[in-house]
C-alpha cells in the first residue's frame, strides 16, 4: 500500500480519482499552486486525503463557502480518520454564527471589545488571588447585571480561562481552563457538527473551544473570510502559531474567489450613512480636535451625492479626481490624504469610546473614513472603480475592487502549497490568468465519470434573449415552446433565467401551472424562498411534480443539493450576461488593456458561463441520478462561448431546434 492509499478512506477509486489526487500530493510535495476543475461526482473532497499523505507535519488548513461545504469536509475527515486513527481536525465558521452572547453590531468587534474587558477583570480579581474566574463573585455579580443588548462581559469567554503563577512570586499568566482544554480535545478526535456545537460547547465560548482545537490540530476547516480578509487571516495564522509557508492550502468551489475576495475589498457608502456621520461628528466638535475641520468635508460630498440624483442612469462611474476637488472646496485641505488622515484618528477614537459602553455597531464616521481611503486609493489604482447608483431618490457611492488578481497571487505564493478545486472552472486556461496572471500554475480538468446514457444535453440553436430579440414574438413563442416541452420530462424540473425580469416575463406567458406541475417562481425575499423551495423539494415524497423558475446566481441555482428525485432536469434560458452600462464597459476595458484579447472573455463571458454551469450542476448528483441538462441560447454555440463549456458537455451537447429538441425528450418524458 502506498502513501496515498494510506490516506484514502473507500475500498477503491472513482474513474479518474487516483490520477487527481496523486497530482493533489505532487503539488504538495514540490510547493506550488495547482487548480483542479473536476465534475461533480469526481470526489474532490478527497484531495484532502492527497494533502495529509504529504504533510509531513505540515499543517493542512480548508477553506470552503457555505456550510454545507464545511460540512462535506467534516464527513471526509471522519472517514480518513479510520483509516489514520491519529489525524485530528478542527473547523471555524463566522463568529456571527458561533458566537452565542448575543448583542448588537458586528460580532468581531462585539468579540475582541468583550475578551478585552473581560480579560482586565479578571486579571484584576487574579491579582487578588481569584485564579478561576468563574468562581470569583465580584465576576459573577458583574455579568448578571450586564446590559445583554451591549455587553461589557463574556461569561463564555471567561469560563474558558483560568490563571496559573509564573515563576516569579507576582507573575500572573491567563491560560486555557481545563474545562476548555478537555472539549478542545474531543473535538479533535470527534466530528461535531456545526449545528451541535453549542450545545457540545456546555457554556463556553465555541469559537475559543474550536480556535484551541485547531491550535493542535493536523487539519482546519474555516470559511472564505478566514482566509481572504487580511486582518481576520493574519489574526488566526497567529493564534495558531503557524506561518503560511508550513501550510498546505485547499480552498473548495474555487470560481467563487473572485466574487469574495473583490466584495470584501469593495466599500459602499449611503446618504443615510453620510447623514450619520453628520450627526456623530456634531457631538464630538468640543471634546476632539480636527473635527470641525472635517465637519466642513460632509456637506461637499453631500453636494456630490445629491447632484448624481439627477442622473438619468441607475448606475455610472464617477470620476475621483472631480470627487476630491469638490470635497476639499472651501475647507482647510488640500487633499483627500489629509482628510483621511484626520478622519482616521477621529474614528479611532469613537471606536474605543463605542467599545468602552458595550457598542459593537460600526459607527457612520468609521465607515465613512474607510470609504475616504478607498476613493483616495482609486485616483492611482486601476483595481479600485468608484462607482454610483440613483434610484428612488436616495444614491450610494460604491468603489468597488474589480480585480482579485494581486490577493490571489500573494496568498498563493506565501504558503507551501495552494491547490483550488471546483466542478465548473472551465477553461481552466481563463482561470487561471484571472487569478495568478503569469504565475506557474499545474492544471488537471477531469471528464464526467456518471454513466453517460444517464443524461442528456441539449443546445438549442434556434432561440435567444439576447435584447435585439426580446420583443421578437417568434423567439419569445418559441422559448416557452422549449419550456413547456422540458416540463414534459418526469419529475421535479428547474428553469434559470438571466435576471427577475425575463423571469416574471416567461413566468406570465407559462401560466401557474405546465403540463400539470405547478410552478414555484423564486421571491426576492430569502425568508420566503426558504419556504417555497422546501415544498418544492417535497413534492417527490408526496407522488408529485412541479417546476421552479428562478435566476441564475440567485437563491435557488448554487450551493443547493439536489440528489435523486428533487430534480431530474435543469434548463438555463439565454446566456446570463450582466447587465452592459459604462460601469461594466469599464471593467471589461481594464482587463482587455491587462489580457488583451482575452480580457473581454474573463471579465464578462466567463461569469455568465459560470452562472449557467452552476444551475445546471443542481442536476446529476450522484452516479445513480438521471437527468435532462438544457442550454435553451444560440450564443452558447458561438466559439467564443462554447470554449467555456466543459470540455465534456461540448463533447455531448446535442445541437437542435424545437422539432428536434420535442424527440429527443420523448425518451425521458
Amino acid at each position: 500500500m502506498d502513501r496515498l492509499e494510506a490516506w484514502f478512506p473507500y475500498p477503491g477509486f472513482r474513474p479518474n480519482q487516483r490520477e487527481m489526487l496523486e497530482f493533489a500530493a505532487e503539488t504538495a510535495r514540490e510547493g506550488g499552486i495547482a487548480m483542479i476543475d473536476a465534475p461533480t461526482g469526481s470526489g474532490k473532497s478527497s484531495v484532502v486525503s492527497a494533502l495529509l499523505a504529504e504533510s509531513n507535519g505540515r499543517k493542512v488548513i480548508v477553506a470552503v463557502r457555505t456550510i454545507s461545504q464545511l460540512s462535506t469536509f467534516i464527513r471526509e475527515l471522519a472517514l480518513v480518520r479510520k483509516v489514520q486513527p491519529a489525524l485530528t481536525f478542527s473547523y471555524l465558521v463566522g463568529k456571527g454564527s458561533m458566537c452565542p452572547l448575543g448583542g448588537e453590531g458586528d460580532p468581531y468587534r462585539r468579540c475582541e471589545g468583550v475578551k478585552a474587558f473581560s480579560s482586565s477583570l479578571m486579571r484584576e480579581r487574579a491579582q487578588k488571588g481569584s485564579l478561576v474566574p468563574t468562581e470569583d463573585r465580584v465576576i459573577n455579580e458583574q455579568i448578571r447585571k450586564m446590559d445583554r443588548e451591549h455587553p461589557l462581559l463574556c461569561p463564555y469567554f471567561i469560563k474558558s480561562r483560568v490563571f496559573v503563577r509564573g515563576e516569579e512570586e507576582s507573575g500572573l499568566r491567563m491560560a486555557p481552563s481545563q474545562t476548555l482544554r478537555t472539549r478542545a480535545d474531543r473535538v479533535k478526535k470527534e466530528a461535531i457538527a456545526p449545528e451541535d456545537l453549542a450545545g457540545f460547547c456546555n457554556g463556553l465560548c465555541p469559537y475559543e473551544t474550536m480556535m484551541q482545537a485547531a491550535r493542535g490540530a493536523d487539519v482546519l476547516v474555516c470559511n472564505f473570510h478566514h482566509l481572504f480578509n487580511d486582518e481576520i487571516r493574519d489574526q488566526l495564522y497567529a493564534s495558531l502559531d503557524v506561518e503560511p509557508k508550513d501550510v498546505l492550502l485547499l480552498i473548495d468551489e474555487a470560481h467563487n474567489c473572485g466574487d469574495v475576495v473583490t466584495g470584501i475589498q469593495s466599500v459602499v457608502l449611503e446618504d443615510r450613512t453620510l447623514e450619520a456621520a453628520m450627526t456623530e461628528l456634531s457631538h464630538l466638535s468640543r471634546s476632539m480636535k480636527d473635527v470641525n475641520a472635517v465637519r466642513q468635508v460632509l456637506p461637499n460630498v453631500a453636494a456630490f451625492m445629491e447632484a448624481l440624483q439627477r442622473s438619468q442612469k441607475g448606475e455610472d462611474w464617477f470620476d475621483p479626481e472631480q470627487f476630491h476637488r469638490m470635497a476639499v472646496r472651501g475647507t482647510l485641505y488640500k487633499g483627500l490624504e489629509e482628510i483621511v488622515g484626520d478622519l482616521s484618528k477621529i474614528a479611532e477614537r469613537v471606536s474605543e469610546k463605542n467599545k468602552s459602553a458595550g457598542i459593537y455597531k460600526e459607527s457612520a464616521v468609521e465607515s465613512l473614513t474607510e470609504f475616504m481611503y478607498r476613493v483616495y486609493r482609486a485616483g492611482s489604482d486601476m483595481t479600485f472603480l468608484p462607482l454610483y447608483r440613483s434610484a428612488e431618490g436616495h444614491v450610494e457611492l460604491e468603489v468597488r475592487n474589480i480585480d482579485p488578481g494581486e490577493k490571489m497571487q500573494a496568498i498563493g505564493k506565501a504558503h507551501a502549497a495552494c491547490v483550488l478545486i471546483s466542478g465548473t472552472l472551465s477553461p481552466l486556461s481563463a482561470y487561471q490568468k484571472y487569478y495568478f496572471g503569469d504565475l506557474p500554475v499545474r492544471t488537471i480538468s477531469l471528464p464526467n465519470s456518471f454513466p453517460r446514457e444517464n443524461r442528456l444535453v441539449v443546445c438549442a440553436k434556434d432561440v435567444t434573449t439576447a435584447y435585439r430579440m426580446r420583443q421578437n414574438k417568434k423567439n419569445t413563442d418559441a422559448i416557452v415552446g422549449y419550456i413547456k416541452t422540458f416540463a414534459r420530462v418526469r419529475g421535479n424540473l428547474a428553469v434559470y433565467f438571466p435576471s427577475y425580469q425575463i423571469l416574471n416575463t416567461y413566468a406570465q406567458a407559462c401560466g401557474s401551472r405546465i403540463n400539470g406541475k405547478a410552478v414555484y417562481t423564486e421571491p426576492r425575499e430569502a425568508s420566503e424562498a426558504t419556504a417555497a423551495l422546501q415544498e418544492f423539494i417535497s413534492l417527490p415524497e408526496r407522488g408529485k411534480a412541479g417546476i421552479i423558475f428562478a435566476v441564475c446566481g440567485g437563491k435557488w441555482s448554487e450551493g443547493l443539493d439536489y440528489r435523486g428525485e428533487m430534480l431530474r432536469g435543469a434548463m438555463v434560458v439565454g446566456l446570463p450576461l450582466a447587465p452592459y452600462n459604462s460601469v461594466r464597459k469599464m471593467t471589461i476595458e481594464y482587463y482587455v488593456h491587462k489580457f488583451g484579447r482575452d480580457g473581454e472573455f474573463i471579465s464578462y463571458t466567463l461569469p455568465a458561463i459560470n452562472r449557467a454551469l452552476q444551475a445546471l450542476g443542481r442536476v446529476l448528483r450522484t452516479p445513480e441520478d438521471t437527468g435532462v441538462l438544457v442550454l435553451a441560447e444560440e450564443r452558447f454555440l458561438e466559439p467564443g462561448v462554447r470554449v467555456g463549456l466543459p470540455p465534456w458537455m461540448q463533447d455531448e451537447a446535442e445541437i437542435c431546434d424545437l422539432d428536434r429538441f420535442s424527440r429527443l425528450v420523448m425518451k425521458w418524458s
